[in-house]
C-alpha cells in the first residue's frame, strides 16, 4: 500500500546474475563477484549453462530452477539472448532487472528494434527494466553491487544518477579517496524503461538519500524528467551537471545514449523552474551538494566577505562580480560595532579584512557582527595561515560564532598542511570549507541559485491570465486556415490578426499588391509611413533589403513599392514577394526596442524568449528564456536576466518604460503557446517600448500540424494549473462550497483538515495510524505535476477564512495508462454529497487527461466507501494477499 514500484530493484529478496561465468576480467564475473563480496544479506545466485560452479558457488542453467524467490536480475550476456532471459525472469515472478548488456538503441541505433522488443516482454510482466548498456546499480546501505566497477562506493546520504557509466567509475575513485559517501549511485545507460523520473520519484521518498547528483547527457521524455526533478527538489536538493553544452559535445552525447539533445539554454531554463542547481564541473556538482546538504540557506545573494589578507578578499570579489553575487553594504550600526573590536587599521568596507596578525577573537567578532546585520544574506571567512595565524583556533572561533545563526558561513582556509586540520574540524561541525576564493564563492552562488530557482518551482500559473479573455477559438481557425493551404509561414497580415486575438498591441498594417493601391494606403494612414515586402518564405525582411522608413510623399511611395519588389526578385531571385505592406512610421523619442518571441525546443517543447531586439539582436545575444506558462513573478523574472532590463528603467534623459505593459505582452505570449499548440515559432521584433505602453511593430509566425491523439498541454514541459476543473456547487442543505485543484498555498489549510479528521477516518484514508502529515507529505499533497497526477479539494468560507472540507485525488500508476485515486471528507461534512462529487469530477478530468482505467484499494470495514465506489461504476474484488482489502476498479474507456 505504501510501497514504491522500484522497491525491488533497491531492496531486493534475492539476485540472480545471468552470465556469471570463471572467465577473469569478465563483466558477469565482475558482477557476480562484487555482489559476493558485499554485505548483501539475500541469496546471489549464478545463471549460467556453461557451468556447474562459478567462483566456488553454485551455477544454474535456468533461473527457473533457483531454490529461493528472486526479485532482480542483473543480465551480462549477448545482446541477442536478453529478450528471452527477461521471459524466463517474468515467468520466474522477477520484478526488476538490470541490463548491463550493449548492443542496442545507442550508437547508430542498430538494436533498437530489439530494444523494443525486451521492453515490450518485461511490460508484460510489468517487470521494471534499468539500462541497457549500463554499468548497475549500487546501494551501499544493503551491500549491494551489482555493477562490473571495480570500486564499491561508502555509505552516505548523497544519490547519484548518471547516463555515463564512465562517470560512475570515475566519481567513484575519486568519492573513496576524498572519503564520501552514498546512498544510491545509479547508471541508467539506455534509460529503455527506467529513466531520470522514475528514478528521482523513488530517492524523492528515500530516507537514506539527502540530496541528488544528476549526469544527465539526453533527455528522451521532458515530462517525465520535469514532473520528477519538481518533485524531487521540492523536498531535497538536487544538483544537475550536463554535458553536451556545446555543438561537438551534443553530437557526442547523441551517439552515446540515443537520447536527445536541446538546446542547453532551454534546458537550464527547465533547470530553473524545477528548482535544482546546475554544475559546470564535477567539483562544483559535489560542493554545491556538500552545502546543500548542509541544511543552510539563504535569502538573497548578498555577501560579507572576511578575510586576514586583502588579496583573498580582492579575488573573492571578482568571482562574486563574475556570478552576479553583491558584496553586501554594511550598515552604519555594524561598522560602529566592528570600529570598536577591529584595529584602526581594518579596511573600513566589505571586504573586512581583519588584518594579517588577527587571532580567533577577532575572527568571532567580525563574523559575529557580520551576521547580526539585516543587509548580509551569507558571510564568508578566508584564512591565510601567516606566523602569527592559529588556523585550528581561528575555525573553532568561526565555528562559534556561527552556532544558532540561520545565515550561511562559509570558511576559505588556503594552505595545505598547516590547515589540514582546520578543515576536519570544519567538517565535523557540517560547516562547508574550501581551499581557495573561488570555490567558496561559487558554493554561495549555489545556494543563491537554489533560493532563486526554489520560489520559481513554487510558481502554479494557470494556461490564462486573469484579465480580459483572448479569442483562442479565432485565432486557431487563422492556424487552420493557413494549414489547410499547405502553408507554415503565416502572412503578415495573419500574424498581426493572430497577436490581435491574444490582445497584443499591434501597429495597424495594410497589404497592397499594386504601388496605386500602396499609394491609397498611404494616405489613407497619413504620413510618415513604412513599407516592407511580404512574402512568407523571407524570414528576415531587413537583409533583403525588403523594409524602407520614413516615406514622406505620395511620390515616393510608387518608387519605393516598385524598387521593393525589384530588389527581391532580382537581386534576392525570390519569386513569391508579391505583395508590399503599409503601416504608419511609429515614432517615439524614448522607445526601446525588445524582441518577445517563442521556439519548439526538441525536447522540452515550447520556450519563451525576452530580450534586446531590432536588426542586431542575433549580434547581440542578449535574451532570457523561460518555460511556459508564465504569471507575473516569472514574466518579471525573465525580464530582470537580461542586460536590456538595465534601460527599461530611467536612463539618462529616458523616462522609465511601462513595465506592466511589458509584462503583459509576456503573460499574453505565454497563453498563446499554451492555448495553440500548432504554434512552433513566433517572432516579435522589434516590440517598441516607452512610457506610454507597448508596440509590436513586426511579427513572423511558423505553425505545423500536431501529432493525432495527444492531450491538449502535451506540447508544454510544465502541467499548467488546470483553471478549468475549478467549478462551484450548492449542497442540498444550501451550503456552498469550491471544488479545485489543489495548489502548494494550499499546505496549512491541508494539515488544519487532517487534524480535524476523526482516527476513523484517517485510519480508512491512510490504511495506518497517523496522527499528523510530515512537511513531505505535506509537500507531496499540494504541491503536484498535474499531468500524472491532480488532488481536488472541496472549500467553502466560515468566518472568512477558506476550510478544506474534502480532497480526491489520482496518481498515475507506473504502466502510464491507469491511475490510483483516493477519498476522503472531512467528519462533519460526511453525507452531504461531498464525496460525490469530488469523485465525479476526479473521474471527468483523468478520463479527459487520457488515462483508461481507475484503481483503488478500500479496507473492508469502510462500508460507505464500498457503497459510493459501486455506485459510481467501480467493480470491487477481494484482494488476494490481503483480506482485509477490497480492490476497486472502473474502466474510464467510453
Amino acid at each position: 500500500m505504501n510501497t514504491h514500484y522500484l522497491d525491488r530493484l533497491f531492496s531486493p529478496r534475492g539476485i540472480a546474475v545471468f552470465g556469471a561465468s570463471e572467465e577473469k576480467n569478465s563483466v558477469g564475473r565482475r558482477v557476480f563477484e562484487n555482489l559476493l563480496n558485499g554485505d548483501f544479506s539475500g541469496p546471489v545466485y549464478a545463471i549460467n549453462p556453461k557451468h556447474k560452479k562459478v567462483l566456488s558457488q553454485p551455477c544454474f542453467a535456468r533461473i527457473a530452477d533457483t531454490p529461493r524467490a528472486i526479485d532482480l536480475a542483473v543480465i551480462a550476456t549477448p545482446a541477442a539472448t536478453v529478450p528471452d532471459i527477461i521471459h524466463q525472469c517474468g515467468e520466474h515472478g522477477v520484478s526488476a532487472a538490470i541490463i548491463i548488456t550493449a548492443g542496442f538503441s545507442e550508437g547508430q541505433g542498430q538494436g533498437s528494434g530489439l530494444e523494443k522488443t525486451l521492453v515490450a516482454v518485461a511490460e508484460r510482466y510489468q517487470m521494471q527494466l534499468l539500462g541497457p548498456n549500463c554499468l548497475g546499480l549500487i546501494r551501499p546501505s544493503i551491500g549491494m553491487n551489482a555493477t562490473f566497477s571495480k570500486n564499491t562506493a561508502l555509505p552516505g546520504q548523497l544519490a547519484l544518477i548518471s547516463q555515463s557509466g564512465a562517470l560512475c567509475t570515475a566519481i567513484l575513485d575519486w568519492a573513496c579517496a576524498n572519503n564520501v559517501g552514498f546512498s544510491t549511485i545509479v547508471s541508467l545507460g539506455n534509460a529503455a524503461d527506467i529513466d531520470f523520473g522514475d528514478l528521482l520519484d523513488f530517492l524523492a521518498q528515500d530516507p537514506k538519500t539527502q540530496s541528488i547528483l544528476l549526469y544527465v547527457e539526453g533527455i528522451r521524455d521532458a515530462r517525465s524528467f520535469m514532473s520528477g526533478l519538481r518533485i524531487a527538489s521540492r523536498m531535497k536538493p538536487v544538483v544537475v551537471i550536463k554535458a553536451g553544452r556545446h555543438q561537438a559535445a551534443s553530437e557526442a552525447a547523441i551517439t552515446h545514449t540515443g537520447a536527445m539533445i536541446g538546446g542547453d539554454d532551454v534546458f537550464n531554463a527547465a533547470l530553473k523552474r524545477a528548482g535544482v542547481v546546475r554544475a559546470n564541473t564535477i567539483q562544483q556538482l559535489f560542493a554545491a551538494a556538500e552545502i546543500l546538504a548542509t541544511q543552510s540557506r539563504t535569502s538573497g545573494r548578498r555577501l560579507a566577505i572576511v578575510t586576514n589578507g586583502g588579496g583573498l578578499g580582492v579575488m573573492a570579489t571578482d568571482r562574486a562580480v563574475d556570478l552576479n553575487i553583491e558584496l553586501a553594504q554594511l550598515s552604519a550600526d555594524t561598522l560602529a560595532t566592528l570600529n570598536k573590536s577591529l584595529p584602526p587599521q581594518w579596511s573600513q568596507r566589505n571586504p573586512v579584512d581583519i588584518l594579517g596578525d588577527a587571532p580567533p577573537e577577532r575572527y568571532q567578532h567580525a563574523v559575529t557582527a557580520c551576521l547580526a546585520d539585516d543587509n548580509v544574506d551569507g558571510v564568508l571567512v578566508m584564512l591565510s595561515p601567516q606566523a602569527m595565524t592559529d588556523p585550528d583556533a581561528c575555525a573553532q572561533a568561526v565555528i562559534d560564532a556561527q552556532k544558532g545563526q540561520k545565515k550561511p558561513v562559509l570558511a576559505c582556509w588556503m594552505g595545505q598542511d598547516l590547515i589540514a586540520n582546520a578543515h576536519k574540524l570544519f567538517a565535523s561541525h557540517h560547516l562547508p570549507s574550501f581551499t581557495n576564493p573561488e570555490s567558496s564563492v561559487e558554493a554561495f552562488s549555489g545556494l543563491a541559485r537554489f533560493h532563486d530557482n526554489q520560489q520559481l518551482l513554487m510558481q502554479v500559473p494557470g494556461p490564462l491570465a486573469t484579465h480580459s479573455a483572448p479569442d483562442v477559438e479565432g485565432a486557431r481557425l487563422i492556424i487552420e486556415s493557413v494549414l489547410s493551404e499547405g502553408r507554415h509561414s503565416l502572412s503578415t497580415t495573419e500574424s498581426r490578426a493572430l497577436l490581435k486575438a491574444f490582445n497584443i498591441p499591434v501597429s495597424f498594417s495594410i497589404q497592397c499588391d499594386s504601388a496605386n493601391s500602396a499609394l491609397v494606403a498611404a494616405e489613407s494612414l497619413g504620413y510618415p509611413v513604412v513599407m516592407k515586402i511580404s512574402s512568407p518564405s523571407i524570414i528576415h525582411k531587413t537583409e533583403v533589403g525588403g523594409v524602407r522608413l520614413n516615406i514622406n510623399n505620395a511620390p515616393a511611395v510608387r518608387t519605393v513599392y516598385n524598387e521593393l519588389l525589384e530588389q527581391v526578385h532580382v537581386n534576392q531571385g525570390n519569386p513569391y514577394a508579391t505583395h508590399v505592406t503599409v503601416e504608419p512610421m511609429y515614432i517615439t523619442p524614448s522607445g526601446r526596442e525588445l524582441l518577445v518571441g517563442a521556439n519548439r525546443d526538441p525536447v522540452f517543447g515550447t520556450a519563451i524568449v525576452f530580450g534586446a531586439g531590432g536588426i542586431k539582436v542575433e549580434v547581440l545575444q542578449d535574451r532570457a528564456i523561460a518555460l511556459p506558462p508564465l504569471n507575473h513573478f516569472l514574466a518579471e523574472r525573465l525580464i530582470s536576466e537580461t542586460k536590456i532590463s538595465g534601460l527599461l528603467g530611467e536612463f539618462r534623459n529616458l523616462p522609465p518604460i511601462n513595465r506592466q505593459a511589458l509584462i503583459q505582452v509576456l503573460l499574453r505570449v505565454s497563453e498563446m503557446v499554451c492555448e495553440l499548440p500548432e504554434l512552433l515559432s513566433l517572432d516579435i521584433n522589434p516590440l517598441i517600448a516607452d512610457e506610454k505602453g507597448v508596440m509590436a511593430l513586426d511579427a513572423r509566425i511558423e505553425v505545423g500540424h500536431q501529432p493525432a491523439g495527444i492531450n491538449h498541454y502535451d506540447h508544454l514541459a510544465i502541467h499548467p494549473y488546470p483553471n478549468h476543473l475549478i467549478t462551484l456547487a450548492q449542497l442540498p442543505d444550501g451550503s456552498n462550497i469550491t471544488i479545485r485543484p489543489i495548489r502548494p498555498e494550499d499546505a496549512l489549510i491541508e494539515q488544519d483538515f487532517f487534524r480535524k479528521l476523526s482516527a476513523q477516518s484517517r485510519y480508512f484514508r491512510f490504511m495506518q495510524r497517523l496522527n499528523e502529515l510530515t512537511q513531505d507529505m505535506l509537500i507531496r499533497f499540494t504541491q503536484l505535476d498535474y499531468s500524472r497526477e491532480l488532488a481536488l479539494i472541496a472549500v467553502t468560507e466560515i468566518d472568512d477564512d477558506e476550510i478544506e472540507v474534502g480532497v480526491a485525488r489520482y496518481i498515475m500508476n507506473p504502466d502510464g495508462k491507469s491511475c490510483e485515486f483516493a477519498l476522503v471528507v472531512a467528519d462533519d461534512w460526511q453525507h452531504r454529497g461531498i464525496g460525490s462529487r469530488l469523485m465525479k469530477a476526479l473521474i471527468a478530468s483523468a478520463r479527459q487527461q487520457g488515462f483508461m482505467q481507475m484503481n483503488g484499494e478500500i479496507l473492508t470495514s469502510n462500508i460507505n466507501m464500498q457503497r459510493l465506489a459501486e455506485e459510481l461504476g467501480f467493480v470491487l474484488s477481494k484482494d488476494p494477499s490481503d483480506p482485509g482489502i477490497r480492490l476497486a476498479s472502473k474502466s474510464l474507456v467510453s
